[in-house]
């Protein structure tokens, strides 16, 4: 995928900050910001362990997990027209608008 880094198994997306001309990433699936900057790749992936060690010591300290809890479940707010859309286009598929959006999201993020 572009723009994430993994590091130590925990996923980041990078993103350029033009205000400070530095590179910054953002853990996704803690329950908590980790956020780190390097104007650099290796200095980033320095800067990110070092967030991440932080934030994982802090969470144990305190007896937290640091690990985001995911329902499996989300709402979305699309147009009527491609609302119709994707109920024509999963019923020419054979499947349900469920089945469409998990394929959708699982060709866009790489995942099944």
């Amino acid at each position: 995928m572009n723009n994430i880094m993994t590091i130590n198994n925990y996923k980041a997306v990078i993103t350029y900050d033009p205000e400070t001309e530095l590179f910054r990433g953002e853990f996704k699936g803690l329950n908590g910001g980790a956020d780190f900057y390097g104007a650099d790749i290796s200095t980033l992936k320095a800067e990110g362990e070092a967030s991440l060690q932080v934030f994982l010591d802090m969470c144990k300290e305190h007896g937290i997990n640091p690990h985001k809890n995911y329902s499996g479940r989300f709402n979305i707010r699309i147009s009527p027209k491609l609302h119709e859309d994707a109920i024509l286009a999963a019923a020419a598929k054979g499947i349900s608008l469920n089945e469409l959006v998990i394929q959708g999201i699982a060709q866009v993020s790489q995942t099944k």
